[in-house]
């Protein structure tokens, strides 16, 4: 049998299908119909059942029918079915950053989130890299160029982009502009990680994961080594869709307009 893993974040929705391994993953922009976008994409889909993580979760899966997990508890699922000795999840998405810290056998045992602003999330990053002009996948790589060491004051996005302006007017370089960035971001989350009390092994996921100047930093300020699987944008579609796999041994969850109803599989 086929199952679904739907992860509707604030900036990409991923999809994973799933039997006894992954079946097909898709990446592709929310943009601003993500209920009209998840349609459209699970239309040409064949599965057995369906979860729905991430930030739009509720609106989605009431209208599809499918049960709404937490991103916190796909991330945990589909890290440690990647990695069976995770112990501390580390997700940076678009719109907010998570570290969790897990159990022995997977369960999430505290976890701490950031999601009353952007600093600290890919959005802080995305807005930062158009103020520098240069594409997100490229800002990384321009802060690991950086051969000058300067300090951004404010995390803050608004703040932040205003400061960078001031930078550049100063006449400092962009790729010393980007590192004090990507430093300013680290100890934020860094910061976050330990206070969940981080263990061996960390999973680094979300779409900030590609960013590997951003990983160098946590891995050095954390003092241990970070794990990033190969696609680390689609582990949460990935315990999504695991999660959909394990409720079919049990009673059918049925999502529906007026929330969560049990009933026996027929």
């Amino acid at each position: 049998m086929i199952y679904a893993g739907l992860d509707v974040g604030s900036r990409t929705i991923k999809l994973i299908t799933f039997d006894s391994g992954i079946r097909d993953s898709l990446v592709l922009d929310t943009g601003a119909t993500p209920l009209r976008r998840c349609q459209e994409l699970l239309a040409s889909q064949t599965y057995q059942r369906l979860v729905v993580t991430g930030y739009s979760r509720h609106l989605v899966a009431s209208a599809i029918g499918g049960e709404a997990v937490s991103e916190i508890k796909a991330h945990a699922i589909g890290a440690r079915h990647l990695y069976p000795d995770c112990r501390t999840v580390i997700d940076i998405g678009g719109q907010d950053s998570k570290a969790s810290s897990l159990s022995d056998k997977g369960e999430v045992q505290k976890f701490e989130m950031n999601d009353r602003c952007a600093a600290g999330t890919g959005r802080f990053l995305e807005v930062m890299a158009n103020t520098l002009e240069v594409g997100i996948s490229g800002l990384g790589d321009l802060a690991l160029s950086a051969s000058k060491v300067i300090q951004i004051n404010s995390l803050c996005t608004v703040f932040a982009e205003s400061e960078v302006v001031s930078l550049i007017a100063r006449g400092e370089e962009s790729s010393a502009i980007a590192s004090a960035l990507h430093e300013a971001v680290a100890i934020r989350i860094s910061g976050m990680a330990k206070r969940v009390g981080l263990k061996d092994r960390v999973v680094f996921v979300g779409g900030a994961a590609l960013n590997g100047c951003l990983g160098q930093l946590l891995a050095k300020k954390l003092g241990v080594q970070l794990t990033v699987p190969p696609d680390p944008q689609i582990v949460g579609a990935l315990g999504a869709a695991l999660l959909a796999k394990q409720a079919d041994r049990e009673p059918r969850l049925a999502v529906k307009s007026t929330g969560l109803h049990l009933s026996n599989k027929e």
